[in-house]
């Protein structure tokens, strides 16, 4: 059976569309992310770590969005075999809202790279005691493939604490919630703040 693609929530949990993406990794506007995360598993062999989706803009893009860790539906290692991308299309319900929020926000996924300032999966979404600033020290490789960057938005607590690394960067930063679903639970209105500073972070 062939699958047809359109950008859609979860459609990452067609085995077919992701090798589609695995297909479009040495191209030429991601090639060089696909690089650093390669780069990245020789450093650290003892963590996980997925790669850029070639859906997205890659070196060309403009925003980058910087959420706070790989969860389990970014890994193909767990039971449910995620898809190995740091994707909005990936099949749970963060990157499902994440694609809901970026579509209210009328922004093009060609504008934009999807990252976590702790970049890599090490089989719990919990975060350890230095994890943090190890993940902030790699992005320094990241940001100088991002020639285009004008934008950063940090996405979460555990992000906005990059903060004061990136205020040395030229780029507009802005915060906002995390679209989890422990978020919505607890804190509904700063989820419902989403997507209205996303289009602000978009507009620079």
């Amino acid at each position: 059976m062939t699958i047809e693609y359109h950008d859609a929530p979860r459609n990452l949990r067609h085995p077919e569309l992701v090798a589609m993406r695995r297909r479009m990794l040495y191209e030429p506007h991601i090639a060089p992310l696909t690089a650093y995360v390669e780069g990245l598993r020789a450093k650290h062999p003892d963590w996980e770590f997925q790669d850029f989706d070639p859906m997205d803009g890659g070196v060309e893009a403009d925003m980058l969005f910087l959420l706070e860790k790989p969860g389990p539906m970014t890994s193909p290692q767990t039971k449910r075999k995620g898809s190995g991308f740091i994707s909005r299309n990936n099949d749970d319900s963060t990157a499902q809202a994440l694609f809901i929020f970026s579509e209210q926000a009328r922004i093009d996924r060609k504008r934009m790279v999807l990252w976590n300032v702790i970049p890599g999966w090490n089989g719990t979404i919990k975060i350890k005691t230095g994890e943090r600033r190890a993940g902030v020290e790699e992005l320094a490789g990241l940001l100088v493939l991002l020639p285009k960057l004008k934008t950063m938005v940090l996405v979460g607590r555990q992000a906005a604490k990059a903060a004061k690394f990136m205020q040395s960067m030229n780029v507009k930063i802005f915060t906002s919630g995390h679209p989890s679903p422990k978020v919505r639970n607890m804190n509904r209105e700063m989820w419902d703040l989403i997507p209205g500073i996303w289009e602000e972070a978009s507009r620079v």
